[in-house]
């Protein structure tokens, strides 16, 4: 079988930094995350990685990022078995079958039509799955998803990219839709947004971020019900000490700063 030659511009292009990053931390001695599937993938796609700015130290964040999402939406299908999942920009995450939810979860990956195709060629089809190619602020797709269930939305290295007008509708029409569910994903403060030029994959694709959130209220104004459960700062991740010394101690630093701190937070909402 031929390598995929990908041709992906701008926020698109991300996505080949995070499943490089993922592969790397699998190839490890001693991995976070243990994405075998995307070490695999790697080899089936004919791409330059080094171009995409990310080395193995950086892929251990990635790596414990990654976890902590599984982590919490995990929790949440442990109680909500019946539930559906909404994996919003979901990009070349192996995280369904990472996770291998139970034949009750209806899972959803979503993100733009070239991904979805790309998706398609890579990874194996799995029973409760399905794929939506489309915009996810092009609200439309939603009526293919049934609402008789709760739903997760998981949108991990997504909602900044969005429009800051486009996102919180989106966020809208998904607490109206479902009867209850969670969010879980990370966001980035004004400051966070602005520092991400310093951020070698980002800067590398020529990705443009535009929707940053300041905190839990931001969050809560958007609909009367959300809930927030958990606000949790990226420098107080579990497994902090795997990262490398430099990341470490750039950790340390900044957590002295509050506003430093709050530049890059994962939430939990519920609804």
């Amino acid at each position: 079988m031929s390598p995929e030659k990908v041709h992906l511009t701008e926020e698109k292009a991300t996505l080949l930094a995070t499943l490089y990053g993922r592969a790397l931390d699998a190839r490890s001695p001693h991995p976070i995350l243990g994405d075998r599937l995307a070490a695999e993938t790697i080899e089936r796609i004919d791409h330059d990685f080094g171009s995409t700015g990310l080395d193995a130290k950086m892929a251990r964040a990635v790596a414990l990022r990654a976890r902590l999402v599984d982590r919490w939406a995990g929790e949440f299908l442990a109680a909500r078995p019946d539930a559906t999942v909404l994996h919003l920009g979901c990009g070349l995450d192996t995280r369904v079958h990472r996770m291998d939810p139970p034949p009750s979860v209806r899972w959803y990956d979503v993100d733009y039509p070239e991904v979805v195709e790309l998706r398609r060629r890579l990874f194996p089809e799995r029973p409760g799955h399905t794929l939506i190619g489309t915009s996810v602020t092009d609200l439309g797709w939603l009526e293919q998803v049934p609402a008789d269930a709760p739903a997760l939305v998981v949108a991990e290295g997504l909602f900044y990219y969005l429009d800051p007008v486009q996102g919180p509708a989106l966020v809208r029409a998904i607490v109206d839709r479902f009867p209850g569910g969670a969010f879980v994903f990370d966001a980035l403060s004004p400051l966070g947004l602005r520092l991400q030029r310093l951020n070698r994959p980002v800067r590398k694709a020529g990705a443009t971020m535009h929707w940053a959130i300041d905190g839990p209220a931001e969050l809560l104004a958007i609909h009367p019900g959300l809930r927030c459960l958990e606000a949790l700062s990226a420098f107080d991740i579990d497994g902090f000490n795997r990262l490398s010394a430099t990341h470490r101690a750039v950790g340390t630093i900044i957590k002295l700063v509050p506003a430093l701190r709050r530049t890059a937070v994962f939430y939990r909402l519920e609804f």
